[in-house]
């Protein structure tokens, strides 16, 4: 079976832009939650969110493309532009047709399709802008990338709410796997902080309401967790097989061993109470090339903070290994930069590799009290520790009971 490396990543973070300050960040257990800017939430029962602060989109394109492009999109070429020049694409050494894209979002743009239906409503249908459509489809910012690479291969998005950007990573992995691909550019973009968006989740009840302490609102497996904390960012991977990296000279950052997809088939919105599917995406992943599980010391966990969730996904990761768990750390990156929906496992990946590469766990902040129920797991509360990642599973789980897994390693 072929082997497949990653060669580049990039990151657009509330706690960092590009790969050093989101590396930083996540060793630090630097904080990225804060009172919501970028509209008046005060009407709203939950006011707190992960917003991308300093963001200037021209540094990543022209500014009459910018324009053209909904903030989702924005950072998707921009985590784009990073993975890319990491990997050395822009010397144009490889075949076009051979290299493909699958960065994906779970909502897309959100932001153009409410502020252009106020438009309608307010001035009418000819006031609608004509790059309301493009701007809004979830497609857009791989077809995007596509043509400002000269990428020529399969080119699509994958929308399956919370786990579509690890699902982007995994698909994109069997394309070079079933040799249709060479490379792939894949991973996740969200920018979801809108009025609308924020005032949906809220009804559900499925966010932290603790706006007077919004640092500390994000708190996957604590013993007083209320719910997630929306985020918005980008991460991009760039992977590609063995041959294609040794034929182009490409530093190799970590190799993907395997990818497992599964549905729960069990609610709209919550997981198999005993994490099911959770359970069988890695058990599949881990199986796709036999790794040995010994060697997987470590679970970038989905770990959303809601008092379900992480109940059911911890359920999961102690059955796949039974006695082995006290070798596993676990932690979540969401607990500093909030949940990035379709964008999550995404950078999920992107810090897993960069804590492969640093030899360190980044910790689980604003874990204070452990759930007495998860008390036995090895979390890495509060402070980062040292540890070697030998293997290293990504989880992303979205509404609908949709479960991606996908198990790095760090490259022999």
């Amino acid at each position: 079976m072929k082997r497949v490396f990653v060669t580049g990543i990039g990151a657009v973070t509330p706690i960092g832009i590009g790969i050093d300050n989101f590396a930083e960040g996540i060793r630090q257990g630097k904080n990225g939650i804060n009172t919501i800017s970028c509209f008046d939430a005060s009407q709203h029962t939950a006011q707190i969110a992960g917003e991308v602060k300093d963001f200037d989109p021209e540094q990543f394109m022209q500014k009459k493309e910018s324009r053209r492009h909904d903030r989702y999109s924005q950072f998707a070429m921009a985590a784009a532009s990073m993975a890319v020049e990491m990997a050395g694409l822009k010397e144009k050494n490889y075949d076009p047709f051979r290299v493909g894209v699958t960065v994906s979002t779970g909502i897309g743009g959100i932001h153009t399709f409410e502020e252009e239906y106020e438009t309608c409503r307010a001035s009418g249908p000819h006031r609608v802008s004509p790059f309301l459509v493009p701007m809004m489809i979830c497609n857009i910012s791989a077809g995007c990338i596509a043509m400002e690479y000269g990428f020529n291969g399969p080119n699509f998005c994958i929308v399956s709410a919370c786990a579509s950007g690890l699902h982007g990573i995994g698909e994109a992995f069997l394309k070079i796997i079933h040799d249709e691909c060479d490379i792939m550019v894949c991973g996740g973009a969200e920018s979801a902080i809108t009025p609308l968006t924020v005032a949906g989740f809220a009804k559900m009840k499925a966010l932290s309401t603790r706006n007077s302490e919004p640092e500390r609102a994000s708190r996957p497996f604590e013993r007083d967790r209320d719910g997630f904390v929306m985020g918005e960012g980008a991460g991009v991977l760039v992977i590609e097989s063995e041959e294609s990296a040794r034929r182009r000279g490409a530093r190799v950052l970590a190799e993907i061993k395997g990818y497992g997809a599964t549905a729960d088939a069990h609610h709209l919105t919550a997981p198999h109470p005993e994490g099911e599917g959770g359970y069988r995406a890695m058990m599949k992943a881990i199986n796709f090339m036999n790794f040995p599980i010994d060697r997987v010391n470590y679970v970038n966990a989905h770990g959303t903070s809601t008092p379900i969730g992480d109940l059911a996904e911890m359920k999961a990761v102690r059955r796949v290994f039974g006695d082995k768990i006290g070798n596993v750390s676990i932690n979540s990156t969401k607990s500093m930069i909030g949940h990035l929906l379709g964008a999550a496992g995404a950078v999920g990946s992107v810090a897993t590799i960069l804590q492969m590469q640093g030899g360190f766990i980044h910790p689980t902040a604003n874990l204070e009290n452990i759930d007495p129920e998860l008390a036995d797991l090895d979390l890495v509360p509060l402070k980062a520790k040292e540890k070697q990642i030998d293997g290293g599973i990504v989880n992303s789980f979205g509404f609908g009971g949709q479960n991606a897994s996908v198990l790095f390693s760090r490259p022999e």
